[in-house]
């Protein structure tokens, strides 16, 4: 298989994921807005809130790729972008393991008690587990031999292809986001946060529409501007709106990471600190290692 089609291939691996991620994802930003989540245990609202950071890990390891893909190597396919991929695939599985168990704890305990939450919860999580890794582990059958070139010319439409595959890639986690952003504010707990904080979730709201704007922008472009045809301004201009978009979601992201911090803490400090840890999380990983490894690259050359 040419390199090509493998890295198209773990990019769309790369999409599935994240789709299964994002309902997570919504369901842990919108379940603090529920009125009987305030029925929840603290020890229990601490435990969602941790596996709100972890299913977040999961969802920033998985867009990473497309980003790493498009700041580091130009949308050209090479050996490093395909090993990034396959790198962060497999680590954002951990993550969005343990968050997926943690989320069965917490309704399973609300639900049923303790006790059967524990089982529940330490059930998915094995099992997920075994299914993830596991079984992959124990069929793993040995690379192949025939190496890869790492400079492979890449076809002006196999870039674009992939772009757009990576604007597919990072837009479920908007997506998600966006919904919950639109939906929590008619709940009657959203009104009772201080101005302050509603003020957070607005620009949070805000920042997550451009981002999914400018997600979408690549593929109109293409259609009324280029006629559907491959063009290389097409691909520079497509390339650029999928980066930029990322800023904005990150910034999106961390706010509303905050807002919920605050819904379960009631403390400004606690909110500040988590939303500025995601973004200088988000922000790290998707665009200050990438840009950083591309000119040392350049400087090595």
């Amino acid at each position: 298989m040419d390199l090509d089609r493998k890295l198209k291939i773990a990019l769309d691996e790369s999409r599935l994921l994240i789709l299964g991620a994002q309902v997570l994802f919504g369901f842990l930003f919108q379940a603090v807005f529920q009125e009987l989540f305030r029925d929840v245990p603290p020890a229990s609202q601490a435990l969602h809130c941790v596996g709100l950071g972890l299913v977040l890990l999961s969802v920033c390891f998985l867009i990473a790729p497309s980003l790493y893909h498009q700041v580091m190597f130009n949308g050209e396919s090479r050996t490093s972008a395909l090993g990034y991929a396959s790198w962060f695939a497999g680590a954002s599985l951990l993550p969005l393991t343990l968050g997926l168990g943690a989320s069965v704890f917490v309704v399973f305990e609300h639900l049923f008690g303790r006790t059967a939450g524990a089982i529940f919860g330490v059930t998915f999580t094995a099992g997920s587990l075994l299914l993830l890794y596991g079984l992959g582990l124990a069929i793993r059958r040995p690379a192949g031999r025939k190496p890869m070139p790492e400079h492979a010319v890449t076809s002006l439409k196999t870039k674009i292809e992939q772009m757009l595959t990576e604007a597919r890639v990072i837009i479920p986690g908007g997506q998600a986001l966006l919904g919950f952003q639109f939906v929590c504010t008619f709940n009657r707990s959203f009104k009772e946060l201080p101005s302050s904080i509603q003020y957070v979730h607005a620009a949070g709201l805000c920042a997550v529409a451009l981002a999914v704007l400018l997600l979408m922008t690549p593929a109109a472009l293409h259609r009324i501007a280029f006629h559907g045809e491959d063009d290389e301004s097409f691909f520079k201009m497509g390339s650029a709106l999928v980066v930029a978009a990322s800023i904005p979601l990150a910034v999106g992201i961390a706010a509303d990471v905050a807002v919920v911090f605050f819904k379960v803490t009631d403390s400004m400090v606690d909110a500040l600190a988590s939303g500025c840890s995601a973004l200088f999380v988000l922000l790290g990983v998707w665009l200050a290692y990438p840009v950083w490894r591309r000119q040392s690259l350049r400087r090595a050359r």
